[in-house]
Order: C-alpha cells, then sequence, then structure tokens
C-alpha cells in the first residue's frame, strides 16, 4: 500500500483517474459514439486486441472491427454496456493493469459478459489501453 501511493505522489500511476478514463469509454459506448468509446486506446500502432479471430493491432483497425460487429446507431442491437473492476495493479511508474468484467445488456433480456484484462499506459493524453484482451 505504501509503494501504491508512493508511485500515486511521483505521478505514476492514479487508480481513479483510470476508472474514470474506463467509465469515459463506457458512456461512449452506451451513447452509441464508437470514436469515444475508443478514446481510452492509445493511438500507438502496437495496441492491440486479442479477439476470437486473433490479434488485432491498431484502433483504426480495432474501430473497423467494432463497426462491423456491432450497430452503433441501434441501442437495440449495440446494448448497453457495463464494466466492474475487479482487480487493479500497477506495474511500474506509467503503467498498470485493470482485470474487470464487462456485461452487454440487451432490451430483450439477454445479455452477455465475460473478463477483460487491460494493460494501461500513461501517455500525454492520459492513460490508454494498450493491450485488450476480453472474452
Amino acid at each position: 500500500m505504501i509503494l501504491l501511493g508512493l508511485l500515486m505522489m511521483a505521478g505514476g500511476v492514479d487508480e481513479n483517474a483510470i476508472d474514470k478514463a474506463i467509465a469515459g469509454s463506457v458512456a461512449g459506448w452506451n451513447a452509441g459514439d464508437v470514436e469515444r468509446f475508443m478514446e481510452v486506446y492509445s493511438e500507438n500502432p502496437d495496441t492491440s486486441f486479442v479477439a476470437d479471430e486473433g490479434v488485432v493491432r491498431g484502433k483504426t483497425a480495432m474501430i473497423a472491427r467494432y463497426r462491423a460487429k456491432y450497430d452503433f446507431s441501434d441501442p437495440v442491437k449495440r446494448g448497453t454496456l457495463a464494466i466492474e473492476r475487479l482487480d487493479y495493479r500497477p506495474l511500474g511508474r506509467d503503467y498498470a493493469l485493470y482485470i474487470g468484467r464487462y456485461t452487454l445488456r440487451y432490451p430483450d433480456g439477454h445479455s452477455a459478459s465475460g473478463p477483460t484484462s487491460l494493460v494501461l499506459h500513461h501517455e500525454a493524453g492520459g492513460w490508454k489501453i494498450i493491450a485488450d484482451h476480453s472474452s
């Protein structure tokens, strides 16, 4: 706990800022705005998302994948997203691991849920996801 406090004071890891960044992404999804949903992802071309079809690299490719899989203009088809944080660990100065459970709820009563592991890096624009494995 003391180490976490020292890291936070040194400008390394800020758990509240990470929670806020994730909440902003969730709000983008629920508003039907894929660009806002993806703001939390780094622009680095090595940023990755592990999907059923393999590793997707780069924010542009990830946005294209989300647009192909979800209809962001239709909340009935898109569902309402929620993410619950299950664990959080600093990984050194300016890096953190966020483990959560995402849930997509649909108006007809069904839902999809699974674990998500996110590695974040503190960049000039704030905390950004550099690796996402959601299943």
